[in-house]
């Protein structure tokens, strides 16, 4: 299982340190290399240490609280808002998808974008969301999983809708704080409004023999 997550630590300020640091010194940010595939199909972006892959995800996605920028680069919205299927609380709020980032472990391409609506066309940014389809298709394994910002990816996670694989995801709620953690999959302060919501499947009703 996953380390339990770290303690927080307020993520702009330290975005903006670790954009300084990495210009000044971009040596100093270098780690060693991860081991699994995903992380090296990223790039460079993968030898940088935490702080520094925080400071480049900051930069490359603050164009984003434009949703219309966000929706031109190959996000598409979902017309759903996403509340924890578990029935604890937080939600997602609307995810974004751009299948071009599947499996994508750079800091700079998020699978998808998550945002919240007041269905009055208006949007905000909250979070950010990576996905890494299991190599093997067993939960039973977990031989590579991928990592970012020095966080394990949680996982592997069974498909939750028809065509999606068992995956590893990682959630950064960048942009709207999360009490119950900045890595944890649903934020706390994020609801969704009543009949935004995708709807359940209706039962057959039962019949008598």
């Amino acid at each position: 299982m996953p380390p339990r997550h770290t303690k927080h630590i307020p993520l702009v300020p330290l975005a903006l340190a670790a954009a300084a640091t990495l210009a000044a010194a971009p040596s100093a940010a270098a780690a060693p290399a991860p081991p699994t595939p995903a992380a090296a199909a990223a790039g460079p972006s993968y030898r940088l240490a935490p702080a520094a892959q925080l400071a480049l995800t900051y930069r490359a996605t603050a164009k984003y609280h434009r949703h219309s920028v966000g929706v031109a680069d190959g996000y598409v919205p979902d017309k759903y808002c996403v509340t924890n299927p578990s029935g604890g609380t937080g939600s997602l709020g609307y995810p974004h998808f751009n299948h071009a980032y599947d499996g994508s472990v750079d800091p700079a391409k998020p699978t998808a974008l998550l945002y919240e609506g007041d269905g009055k066309g208006r949007w905000r940014l909250a979070g950010l969301e990576w996905m890494v389809v299991d190599k093997d298709g067993l939960v039973e394994t977990d031989d590579d999983r991928p990592s970012l910002f020095g966080e394990p990816f949680r996982g592997p996670l069974p498909p939750r809708f028809p065509g999606q694989k068992v995956h590893y995801s990682l959630h950064l709620w960048l942009w709207k704080d999360n009490p119950a953690g900045r890595f944890e999959p649903f934020n706390t302060a994020i609801t969704c409004r009543p009949g935004t919501t995708r709807p359940r499947p209706v039962a057959p009703a039962a019949t008598t023999p």
